[in-house]
């Protein structure tokens, strides 16, 4: 259970770190994404860019496997 919880650990620190980057490339500003403001800070619940990312990673591991 250790191991889980430090790979969800380093998983979390990977996506809070990217955020400027996926901002620059468009995601998290997509209609179903949404910004919140509270209290000085801004929380990003980006589902619809989940949704585009979930389907184009298992879309290019169905075409790895099928190549494979």
């Amino acid at each position: 259970m250790i191991r889980w919880m430090l790979l969800m650990f380093m998983v979390l620190v990977l996506v809070n770190s990217a955020t400027g980057w996926v901002r620059k490339i468009g995601l998290g500003r997509l209609p179903g994404d949404v910004t919140l403001r509270l209290l000085g800070r801004e929380i990003l619940l980006p589902c619809a860019s989940s949704v585009l990312l979930t389907v184009g990673l298992f879309s290019l591991v169905k075409l790895v496997a099928w190549l494979m």
